[in-house]
């Protein structure tokens, strides 16, 4: 924690002459986009995956309707044929498993109220006039919605919500836009999955809400570039990009 400590003060030192008292909310974004940066070309990696998966999906629906009644036997064909293709069911799973550490020590950095012993100084940065080390229950009891505090979590919670409704239209779109299996047979629970699926994006503004305002940033900055790499990434195949992970 302390070698993490100090890297993001060393990156706040950088940003300070540009970003004054917000340099260390500034240093989180960018920690967060080189983390992203590390991880595009598992991203990339994924993107073609999932185009694998799109393209195999009347193959697997073919498989569960002929082995339905023996999984044993479904398992192996799924396998053979994923071998066959060089692709893989989890292929979109990957770049977001391998972001979960630098969240989870950026989110616990962030409440700690000790580093090594020491008085963890970091909690007193803010973002404007919002102690990155607060949530949104403490802005809300300093001042409350429309308090200076208030105000740096409604403009988050405005970015949060105009990412989810582009993700969440550009995935309806693609789930309508999946071609139909040939023999007519969905996929088990593809129908909840259809309805579910568009909503997932609208839960990040609950996160952001109970996290500290710092793992916000790191969530918010994630989500944003998630959506952005994906359109690039499957603007030629849109249907696949509905199947990968929104964070």
């Amino acid at each position: 924690m302390s070698v993490f400590a100090q890297l993001v003060e060393r990156l706040a030192e950088l940003l300070e002459p540009l970003f004054q008292t917000s340099a260390t909310a500034a240093a989180i974004v960018l920690f967060t986009a080189l983390v992203r940066l590390a991880v595009h070309p598992l991203s990339r990696a994924a993107a073609r995956g999932q185009k694998a998966n799109a393209r195999l999906a009347p193959q697997v629906a073919a498989l569960r309707k002929k082995h339905g009644k023996h999984p044993d036997r479904l398992q192996k064909a799924l396998l053979e044929l994923y071998a066959k293709e060089k692709a893989s069911p989890l292929s979109g799973c990957l770049p977001s498993l391998l972001q979960l550490p630098a969240f989870f020590l950026l989110y616990h950095l962030f409440s700690s109220g000790t580093i090594g012993g020491e008085p963890n100084a970091l909690l007193d940065h803010t973002l404007l006039a919002a102690p990155l080390g607060d949530r949104w229950h403490d802005a809300l009891g300093a001042g409350g919605v429309l308090g200076d505090r208030g105000l740096v979590y409604l403009a988050l919670f405005a970015l949060v919500t105009l990412v989810a409704v582009v993700n969440y239209r550009r995935t309806k779109r693609q789930m309508a836009s999946q071609p139909p299996v040939p023999d007519g047979t969905a996929l088990p629970g593809a129908a909840a999955m259809t309805k579910v699926l568009p909503l997932l994006s609208f839960g990040t503004l609950v996160t952001v809400a109970v996290v500290p305002l710092a793992a916000a940033l790191y969530i918010v900055t994630s989500t944003t570039w998630s959506v952005v790499e994906r359109i690039l990434l499957y603007r030629d195949m849109p249907a696949a990009g509905a199947l990968a992970n929104p964070l």
